[in-house]
């Protein structure tokens, strides 16, 4: 089902499983194209359209009202409730370390640098749902947003079949005072969160994963509004040791298989009997999943093995396949973690599996996809800032740089530049 690769030979069949992309298909993207252009020319009757023709709800109103709100807060669990204040408070923490505050350089009176460190004004939160019920991503967003000091989230989900949406992600969602919530999904949440509606603010960025339909419609949008990241199907890379427990490593495979029939997950290893006890305990642990055919599929499709000469190398490979998520499952992770250069997240040890993030820990677990931790990072309390530089010369500050200005501006062809410094020498 998992098939284990020679990391020295065979290295081009990884590169095949992490090129996979949502942004290929044609006619997706010719379809998200109509559906934001009709939300953007009709508004609130094309949600509607989109909404009873995808959803199958016969929605008749789009926003979540307070009644709703407090059912679902009178009806959740008890022990769900307060795990998910539990969670609430670990990201909180670990986010009001990313708060930042602006800063001046006064070189005496005569010249004043900064920078305005500001929040955005209105961001949207789109949070999957229909048949799967996600609070950790109202969780992992939301509280971002609030520590940067964002005053307006507008939150989209899709509703189930019976027009309602779950919960938790109502309660959690509460709990972090999102009140404005719309049933709706798909292409046409981010076109009415990019456009604006009747209904649904337009915002000034949307933040939060999606299918492929949201992934091409945050890229198409991009631009027109600010985005996180287009997230690619989720990934896992395990880096593991003969010490490492085989049982462990299939239940975090599965883990990651069970997102998505396109979901990768890999194991990085110098030890050939540990590579064939992986494979032993995924036959055994897939009979009692409820997800296991997509899970399965995703397996066979986009999971590997690979098999390396020395453990140097799991660590190069690793580093080369740049993973959204990354386990360090070895004798001393704790020194090996130094050695990774391009990783969404690291996991540290048998007891800090994937789910620990996506859950509870604190960390934001919207992360860089398909090798973008070359370049990208983790969702922050950052994405929700602009920033805005300063700058005051006094009149004898500008005499002191005057020439050099002007001979830059010359230098590129811009006289008008020199000129904007020439008119005001003059006047000295």
């Amino acid at each position: 089902m998992i098939r284990i690769i020679d990391g020295a030979k065979e290295m081009e069949k990884i590169e095949k499983i992490l090129s996979r992309s949502q942004m290929d298909s044609k006619e997706v993207l010719q379809r998200v194209d109509e559906i934001l252009e009709e939300v953007k020319q009709n508004g609130d009757e094309a949600l509607l359209k989109f909404t009873q023709m995808y959803d199958k709800n016969g929605l008749t109103e789009l926003k979540v009202t307070h009644e709703e709100i407090a059912k679902a807060k009178a009806n959740i669990d008890e022990n769900l409730k307060n795990a998910i204040i539990n969670a609430i408070g670990n990201i909180t923490n670990f986010h009001k370390k990313q708060i930042k505050e602006g800063f001046t350089i006064n070189e005496g009176s005569d010249i004043m640098l900064g920078q305005m460190v500001m929040p955005i004004e209105k961001v949207g939160i789109y949070v999957p749902g229909g048949t799967a019920s996600y609070p950790s991503t109202v969780m992992m967003n939301a509280i971002p947003a609030n520590l940067a000091g964002v005053k307006e989230i507008i939150m989209t989900t899709p509703a189930d079949r019976d027009g309602r949406i779950k919960d938790s992600v109502l309660v959690a969602a509460d709990l972090l005072g999102v009140t404005q919530i719309y049933k709706v999904g798909g292409a046409q949440a981010i076109g009415a969160l990019c456009y604006g509606t009747e209904s649904i603010t337009k915002v000034d960025k949307i933040v939060g994963p999606g299918n492929i339909f949201v992934a091409m419609a945050k890229h198409k949008v991009s631009g027109l509004v600010g985005i996180d990241m287009i997230a690619g199907p989720s990934e896992v890379v395990v880096i593991a040791d003969k010490k490492a427990n085989p049982r462990f490593i299939a239940a975090d495979l599965i883990a990651q298989a069970e997102h998505d029939k396109r979901a990768a997950s890999i194991v990085v290893t110098d030890c050939n009997i540990l590579a064939k006890k992986i494979q032993e305990q995924i036959s055994i642990q897939l009979k009692t999943l409820k997800r296991s055919e997509i899970a399965e599929e995703a397996l066979s499709e986009y999971g590997a093995i690979i098999l390396c000469a020395n453990k140097d190398e799991c660590f190069d490979i690793a580093n080369s396949l740049a993973p959204e998520h990354l386990e360090i499952l070895t004798d001393n992770p704790f020194e090996d973690y130094k050695k990774i250069k391009n990783a969404g997240a690291i996991f540290l040890g048998e007891y800090t599996p994937e789910p620990v993030g996506d859950y509870y820990a604190g960390p934001n677990h919207t992360l860089p996809t398909s090798r973008t931790a070359r370049f990208s990072s983790a969702l922050s309390v950052d994405d929700f800032y602009k920033k805005t530089s300063l700058l005051y010369y006094s009149k004898e500050a500008l005499k002191k740089s005057a020439n050099d200005i002007m001979l830059l501006a010359d230098n590129e062809g811009l006289t008008g530049h020199a000129n904007s410094i020439k008119v005001r020498m003059e006047e000295m």
